[in-house]
């Protein structure tokens, strides 16, 4: 078959590109081997989050005679919170599957690879290949669960995030290695409905890409909760010959024995790019992501790459503004689309984790934005002096605001507490907007929320803090 645009990979990027080029009129399909919505959808961001509110409820039902409500015993059911998830991510995927049809994409399934003359070899399950042609191809094939040589994932003992996310029964014990997202948000979760989990983190602090003022926070309530924390630590290796798992834990006091039921492997993620054509069709690749340019151009003509596979940060978020970005900009050689889109800003890029408390952060760090010469105005309000958060029995945690003193540039943000994920937009649209400090006192915040400890943080920074 003939088509304008074919996008290999039905994830957040891969998708909103498909449907971005259909509604600019080009005769569109996509290529997917496994399930519509990719791993976001159907094994990441959507189904951890349902297993995360399951945590949630659990843990404020026991709680509740906090809040002055009496409760029976409550107890966790580990195999229906894996069902809810399970169902919450086939009815997104379910929902891809609808955009599709009104979009009037042509969704096809298997492997997808380029070949010499750019043109896409689809693989079905039966083994039987199809090439299709298309003037603009777009490569979004995503990423898995990245393996280190001492700590293979088996399924059983050694899992990845996708097998955290379907285990059959709950293990008693459980060793994290790693606390990026996928770390810290899985500990949570485990912990929250009675496994004992120990984090085994290689760097000197948890989140180590936040900053360290929320590391600390968070290490410091995890552990406050039971979580046991092993940081400037690495698993050397695991034992899996025995009923559960030993594993070999190098620590800057010497090697300890660490046993669990189960390790779970949460390292970081390696880029799908092997098995999709690039060599055979001639695109450029760097330390495993694939070479573009700011509009997503490959050095191959009419070949394209967006999401994890290229070096932006590995984010849904991301992936899918510059699907669009992508998009437009060949729609607009085209004819199509009568706007030059912007390339993206990397460096307002908004980060968020989902523990409890949740982190989200944007721009640089007080470290980073000291690095860069910059001299600082900080200011950090916490939610123990908020009075939305005291209602809400969520004081953890705290705003902190980075600006820079001379001209009153927001250089960054960084929150950890109750649903401060809903909160960071703010600064992303006004860092977008180059508001300066003054512009937000002069805003109105609404009273009581949560999101008004931006605003009581930027007068600390000042010295004009008025419910501090």
């Amino acid at each position: 078959m003939a088509y304008d645009v074919i996008v290999i990979g039905s994830g957040p990027a891969g998708y909103v590109a498909a449907i971005r080029a259909a509604q600019l009129g080009y005769k569109t399909a996509i290529v997917e081997r496994e399930s519509l919505g990719g791993i976001c959808l159907n094994w990441g961001c959507i189904p951890t989050k349902a297993l995360l509110k399951s945590a949630q409820v659990f843990e404020y039902i026991s709680h509740a005679q906090n809040y002055g409500v009496t409760v029976g015993e409550a107890k966790a059911d580990f195999p229906a919170m894996i069902k809810r998830s399970r169902g919450v991510a086939d009815k997104m995927s379910k929902g891809i599957q609808f955009l599709m049809k009104k979009n009037k994409i042509e969704v096809l399934m298997g492997m997808g690879k380029l070949n010499a003359k750019k043109e896409v070899e689809v693989t079905g399950a039966d083994g039987k290949a199809t090439v299709h042609t298309a003037k603009h191809v777009i490569l979004a094939t995503g990423a898995r669960s990245r393996q280190l040589p001492n700590l293979e994932i088996d399924g059983k003992k050694v899992i990845g995030y996708r097998e955290a996310m379907s285990l059959p029964t709950q293990p008693k014990s459980m060793i994290v290695v790693g606390s990026g997202a996928i770390g810290v948000e899985f500990a949570y979760f485990y912990h929250s409905v009675g496994t004992k989990v120990t984090i085994v983190e290689f760097m000197p602090r948890i989140v180590p890409v936040e900053d360290e003022d929320v590391s600390k926070e968070l290490e410091k309530i995890y552990k406050k909760k039971g979580i046991e924390i092993m940081t400037n630590s690495s698993v050397e290796k695991v034992d899996a010959s025995g009923k559960g798992v030993v594993a070999t834990v190098k620590t800057q006091n010497g090697e300890v024995k660490l046993e669990a039921d189960v390790v779970l492997s949460a390292v970081g993620i390696s880029t799908n790019i092997e098995n999709i054509g690039l060599e055979a069709a001639g695109v450029k690749t760097d330390k495993g992501k694939v070479t573009v340019d700011k509009f997503y151009k490959t050095n191959v003509e009419g070949v394209y790459a967006i999401g994890d596979i290229t070096p932006g940060p590995a984010l849904a978020h991301v992936g899918m503004k510059e699907a669009v970005i992508c998009v437009e900009a060949f729609a607009q050689k085209d004819g199509k689309y009568h706007h030059n889109p912007e390339p993206l800003d990397y460096g307002n890029i908004p980060g968020c984790t989902y523990c409890s408390p949740e982190i989200a952060s944007v721009g640089m760090t007080e470290k980073q934005a000291k690095e860069a010469g910059y001299e600082l105005k900080v200011g950090k309000f916490p939610f123990s002096a908020s009075g939305k958060a005291s209602a809400a029995g969520a004081p953890e945690g705290f705003v902190k605001v980075i600006f820079d003193a001379k001209y009153g540039e927001w250089l960054g943000t960084h929150m950890i507490g109750a649903n401060v994920t809903e909160i960071i937009a703010q600064t992303v649209a006004s860092r977008k907007l180059e508001t300066t400090w003054q512009e937000q006192l002069d805003t109105i915040f609404p009273h009581p929320t949560m999101s008004e400890a931006v605003k009581d943080a930027i007068e600390v920074a000042l010295g004009e803090a008025i419910h501090l």
